[in-house]
């Protein structure tokens, strides 16, 4: 019997508590996958279980569609720091102005969920208390990208899920991962 998203939530932070604490006193969880899999919605429900947790999404961090390779960058600004019990920080993409806007001060927290494609790459294995792969079929996520971002998003769609391909056979995500979930809610 397949679980439900709550119970995937409560899984992942039953495997993030029983492991040390990366991010200073706090853990991190990263929720990756291919785009419109349903990596907002784990996240979400995770941050809902615990209290205090901060939630950031990777769509912030990418410096627009040609963003995913260099994201890492962006998430050492961000990891290095909370690994050192201090702020992390990155700048925030603006998609409508097509640069990057203000920078994000991100303080110390129990948990730390990072959520969006890239979230679990290599570069910050060290840190990763818990790695997640949602997955769902190539035409649901599609579907959902259209329906989340509009049609602005059907013009990227391709070269976006050659980008992810790349990314994922890489750092290989999915054979990382601790948990693998059905996004198909």
């Amino acid at each position: 019997m397949a679980r439900d998203l709550t119970e995937d939530a409560a899984l992942v932070l039953d495997l993030v508590r029983a492991r040390p604490a990366t991010l200073g006193r706090g853990r991190l969880v990263s929720i990756d996958g291919p785009a419109g899999a349903g990596k907002t919605t784990l996240a979400g429900e995770v941050a809902a279980l615990a209290p205090g947790a901060v939630v950031v999404h990777m769509d912030d961090l990418y410096e627009g569609w040609d963003g995913l390779p260099d994201v890492d960058r962006q998430l050492t600004g961000l990891l290095r720091p909370l690994s050192d019990r201090l702020p992390g920080s990155y700048r925030r993409y603006d998609w409508d102005a097509g640069s990057f806007a203000e920078t994000v001060t991100v303080e110390p927290a129990e948990l730390l969920v990072l959520e969006g494609v890239g979230s679990g790459c290599r570069r910050h294995d060290d840190l990763i208390g818990v790695l997640v792969w949602v997955e769902a079929p190539y035409d649901l996520r599609m579907r959902r990208g259209i329906e989340r971002d509009g049609e602005a998003f059907a013009p990227h769609w391709e070269a976006w899920a050659a980008a992810e391909e790349v990314h994922f056979t890489r750092h290989r995500t999915r054979e990382r991962a601790d948990l693998v979930v059905d996004g198909c809610r």
